[in-house]
């Protein structure tokens, strides 16, 4: 996910709002025509993996109909692949989702800009980068200008239970991140990967021959233990010139 699950980053889980006829006929589409909501180079790209995608989407709607939600809201599940394959300059890889209602918006690490506290593991994510680049914590978590600069912010698995961190994994979205990682890594583009932890870290061989940057995990049970001082968004900008391409803006705009 995107932190380790810890009581120094989630406070008590509530119950999810009840979604709206906009959500339910998104979760329908997840089952139904799961393609039509990502980029149509994205789409293209993981058309192979339609039936896997209708299976996970089906299996949603299952849990949804038996009364057991999950998170990010339907909209947001594949939010990360609504912006094109072709602008992805930055892998950042998270987990899976938040799993304290309200936090997940379906980018890895972000959160609404309206959440107050921020989660532990962001407030570290800018902690270390006033450290490297002297730009001082924004005061909300909303990631997304990261996002429309090409940097891919994803969970490696897209959706979790409320309150259950990890509840999803193995169910088959790790074959969908695994495909979307390497349609990443095969492109002739400029490309820099960002591995925070030794889940993450897993990820390596599936980008060979590209710049990868590896640390510990931000998590407050990790992030002392090699996340700090390890200079991330510097070496990314660096990695970038060094393949001709411009430098992410990490300063994030006021919420």
């Amino acid at each position: 996910m995107d932190s380790t699950p810890s009581l120094f980053d989630f406070p008590a889980a509530g119950t999810p709002a009840p979604w709206d006829a906009a959500q339910l006929h998104a979760l329908d589409t997840l089952a139904a025509d799961p393609l039509s909501l990502l980029a149509p180079d994205w789409a293209q790209e993981l058309a192979p993996l339609e039936d896997k995608l209708c299976g996970l989407g089906a299996m949603l709607r299952r849990e949804y109909d038996a009364g057991t939600s999950f998170l990010p809201e339907p909209t947001r599940v594949l939010r990360a692949l609504a912006a094109p394959l072709s602008g992805v300059k930055v892998l950042l890889v998270g987990q899976d989702p938040y799993p304290t209602p309200g936090h997940s918006v379906g980018l890895s690490f972000s959160v609404d800009a309206a959440t107050r506290p921020l989660p532990r593991s962001l407030a570290n994510i800018y902690k270390e980068l006033q450290s490297d680049l002297g730009i001082a914590p924004a005061t909300h978590g909303d990631l997304s200008a990261w996002s429309g600069q090409g940097v891919l912010l994803l969970n490696r698995v897209l959706t979790v239970a409320p309150g259950a961190a990890g509840s999803h994994r193995r169910r088959g979205w790790e074959e969908v991140t695994d495909a979307v990682i390497a349609a990443v890594a095969a492109r002739k583009q400029p490309l820099v990967s960002v591995l925070w932890g030794k889940d993450a870290q897993k990820l390596a061989p599936l980008l060979a021959g590209t710049a990868v940057i590896e640390s510990a995990h931000p998590s407050p049970l990790s992030a002392s233990r090699g996340f700090f001082g390890s200079r991330p968004f510097s070496r990314v900008n660096a990695a970038l010139a060094e393949q001709g391409a411009a430098p992410i803006e990490w300063a994030l705009p006021t919420a």
